[in-house]
């Protein structure tokens, strides 16, 4: 099994700033891109970062300037530092991760994370 733990989401004031992580763990062979989504109440789930293991990100154009993915591969963990947060940030934000894993066939397959609340308190 693949599991994605996420850490880090909280209540905050418009401004203030969180850091989302995100660690992988698991019969995991490699993991290529990582990213985050969130989703709003009565809305869709939304990518709002994402990163390759070559380093090469995107962001949602609502994000970008605020928030910085980054990952470190060797502990199989994606970061998300989020920076001057909004109200209209509030959102769960999930981790994701396509993995490949070997045993008992090769298969590569898209992974959640369970979600991590982030508030942002006008």
């Amino acid at each position: 099994q693949v599991r994605l733990v996420e850490s880090g989401g909280g209540l905050v004031q418009a401004g203030g700033s969180l850091r989302l992580s995100c660690a992988a763990s698991g019969s995991i062979f490699r993991i290529n891109t990582m990213g985050w989504y969130r989703q709003a109440p009565g809305k869709q789930r939304e990518l709002v970062a994402t990163i390759t293991d070559g380093g090469s990100t995107n962001y949602a154009d609502s994000v970008k300037g605020r928030f910085t993915i980054s990952r470190d591969n060797a502990k199989n963990t994606v970061y998300l530092q989020m920076n001057s947060l909004k109200p209209e940030d509030t959102a769960v934000y999930y981790c994701n991760a396509a993995a490949l894993t070997i045993a008992p066939i090769p298969v590569w397959d898209a992974y959640w994370g369970q979600g991590t609340q982030v508030t942002v308190s006008s």
